[in-house]
């Protein structure tokens, strides 16, 4: 057996691979981006087989840069953009809708009379979630309800249901294994993170045949072989991007977090074997599980992060690319007074509201490019204060947050954080922790690593940057950006 991990991370802009030595080094990668769908207002979506396209190349790609063959490789570790809904045919492998993105709204409608209903509280209960099209649940409802015919051939057992990770491992198994392991599962809204089965008054409440649904595994174990690449190559992790992301951040203590920068922003705590109950609308999700062991964690999710810069070059064609930014904000003394609300497909937590939509606003004569830039970027800051400001009423106390994500790389982003935050934030080596969690993971399973002590023993700051902004000058720019977002409030 090979010393190297290939590790899949199929995310929402694009799809990589890594290929990671023992030591956590990267060796070689690959990526492609892939087309985003927005048919309708609120609508997002992703082209199945595009997703598979690119993971395929992805991953013969890496091999290629690190000068590998199939024979070198250990394992594969897989993690993925969650609660993105995919149904395909058992038979053929093709999916029968275009995959529904995590960030779709199309249901908010549906969701909004479940909770009307006073449904919440009982799927919270048993999810750690709350009644939100965010989830997968009501998307997958919505594809059984919308395509002709799907309900009839899942409760057949013709099709499969499945987020990114169980898509990509029946596609990479040539239809031999159905699987997902406990992270992506317990962000379906069809999970009892207690119990850790799939729920009989869960499904019954959406409406799903439980025909469809995959095997939950844990997140490091045996989810069968892949031959695509010259050689068998066992499949030995599978976990959701955040939850991979805190692995990789090695935050295997209660009370420790991490704060992930990509398309969007999640900021994950880790709280032991507790599976605690927000009371500020943080969601109670499954960080991992290992040998049936189920480590808890909460979770802000934001849904828009990265992808407002990515909006700022593509929609508005204001910078050429991302790291433009950087210089621009740095070219001026603030913002002006400008705030941008990047609430394109609504505000995630802690607000949960669906049905707002993003703003520009403080705009005068002087407004320009720089402080626009500047304040998407302080958006991402000030939407993560809105998280730990939420987990401080919880009880948790966060005064080291470890990040990650193509953001990070940002400096002049980096220390606003902590400014913003009032807390050190610590980058690490590497920064491509999803990849490194789920490569860390299939090592685990396949016994190149003893234990999670001896993972943690290879995490490694980069930098740390501390708080240096006045408490004055924090919260009134704080206060600002509170009353911004409540003008985008529905």
């Amino acid at each position: 057996m090979g010393d190297y991990i290939l590790s899949v991370d199929q995310g929402t802009t694009s799809s990589r691979a890594i290929v990671f030595d023992r030591a956590g080094r990267i060796c070689g990668s690959g990526q492609q981006e892939f087309q985003q769908f927005y048919p309708r207002d609120g609508w997002v979506e992703h082209d199945p087989e595009e997703i598979w396209a690119t993971t395929l190349a992805s991953c013969e790609a890496a091999l290629s840069a690190a000068s590998l063959n199939a024979g070198d490789i250990a394992g594969i570790g897989i993690t993925n953009q969650r609660e993105t809904t995919i149904v395909w045919d058992r038979a053929t492998g093709e999916a029968i809708y275009p995959a529904i993105v995590w960030q779709d709204r199309r249901t908010a409608n549906w969701t909004a009379e479940l909770k009307e209903k006073g449904l919440e509280a009982t799927v919270s209960k048993r999810t750690g979630l709350l009644l939100d099209p965010y989830f997968s649940g009501s998307k997958l409802t919505w594809i059984l309800d919308n395509v002709a015919g799907a309900r009839q051939r899942a409760e057949a057992g013709e099709l499969a249901f499945g987020t990114v990770d169980s898509y990509l491992l029946w596609r990479l198994t040539e239809g031999r294994s159905h699987a997902t392991d406990a992270t992506n599962a317990s962000r379906t809204l069809l999970f009892n993170i207690h119990t850790q089965q799939w729920d009989d008054e869960l499904l019954n409440l959406f409406n799903i045949p439980r025909a469809l649904l995959p095997e939950v595994k844990d997140s490091a174990d045996d989810f069968g072989v892949c031959s695509l690449f010259g050689a068998a190559i066992p499949i030995a992790s599978m976990i959701g991007d955040q939850q991979a992301a805190t692995v990789g951040q090695a935050c295997f203590e209660p009370g420790m977090a991490k704060s992930t920068y990509g398309t969007g922003c999640f900021v994950v705590l880790n709280t032991g074997d507790k599976a605690l109950n927000s009371q500020h609308r943080l969601l109670t999700t499954v960080a991992y599980r290992l040998a049936g062991k189920v480590t808890y964690a909460l979770e802000g999710s934001i849904f828009v992060a990265g992808a407002a810069v990515q909006w700022l070059r593509d929609g508005l064609h204001l910078i050429g690319s991302a790291a433009e930014t950087q210089a621009l904000a740095e070219s001026v003394p603030s913002a002006n007074g400008v705030y941008l609300v990047p609430a394109f497909t609504g505000l995630g937590a802690p607000y949960w509201d669906p049905d707002a939509r993003g703003a520009i606003l403080g705009l005068t004569r002087d407004t320009g490019i720089p402080h626009i830039a500047r304040a998407c970027l302080e958006s991402v800051c000030y939407q993560t204060r809105d998280l730990l400001e939420a987990m401080a009423g919880d009880g948790a106390s966060i005064e080291n947050l470890r990040v990650d994500g193509g953001m990070v790389v940002n400096n002049w982003l980096m220390q606003r954080l902590a400014d913003t935050l009032a807390c050190h934030c610590q980058r690490p080596e590497i920064t491509e922790t999803t990849a490194l969690g789920a490569a860390y993971l299939a090592g685990l399973q396949l016994g190149l690593y003893r234990s999670l002590e001896e993972i943690a023993s290879l995490w490694q700051q980069e930098h740390s940057f501390a708080p240096t902004m006045s408490e004055m000058d924090r919260e009134t720019r704080y206060h600002g950006w509170l009353r911004a977002v409540g003008r985008v409030r529905s």
